[in-house]
């Protein structure tokens, strides 16, 4: 069995069901051509990168699917480019670096950074600076030193 992402992005301006049914109809015309889904991941609302029949964002739809060969992805590919409602369609195959990428990242591994708590800026006072070294006196500027005078500029009178 050969691993496949699709990635489309239909038209944002269908409603919320036509939009969903647009992603089954793709999901169901895999199944009928004998692939195994194996995730269906929808991305939602997203801004596009460039204008696309000047739209500036789509819903972007993943579908991952093993097919035992490649023989049904131009019929799939086809229809997509039939139906005004893909806006843009991506097909490709995964080797097995992407396919435990896409098992790590369903599973949590890879993709959402936990956040570190933010430290009180208050509290940085009270840090223990024990292994620190310890920093010399300031030295005070004396008081009774004459300023040095500043050079001047401009020209000098050659006589």
């Amino acid at each position: 069995m050969k691993n496949y992402e699709v990635t489309f992005i239909v038209d944002p301006v269908l409603s919320s069901d036509d939009i969903k049914s647009t992603a089954q109809t793709y999901v169901d015309l895999l199944r009928n051509k004998g692939c195994r889904i194996v995730h269906v991941d929808e991305m939602g609302l997203r801004p596009l990168a460039y204008t696309i029949n000047r739209r500036h964002s789509g819903v972007y739809f993943c579908v991952e699917f093993e097919a035992d060969n490649g023989e049904m992805i131009t019929e799939v590919e086809l229809s997509f480019r039939r139906d005004e409602r893909i806006m843009r369609f991506l097909t490709v195959r995964l080797d097995k670096f992407g396919v435990k990428y896409n098992v790590d990242k369903r599973s949590g591994l890879i993709g959402k950074v936990k956040k570190k708590e933010k430290v009180d800026r208050n509290d940085r006072h009270d840090r223990d600076r024990s292994d620190r070294p310890q920093r010399p006196p300031r030295r005070e500027p004396a008081e009774d030193t004459p300023a040095t005078p500043a050079p001047e500029s401009g020209a000098q009178n050659k006589e």
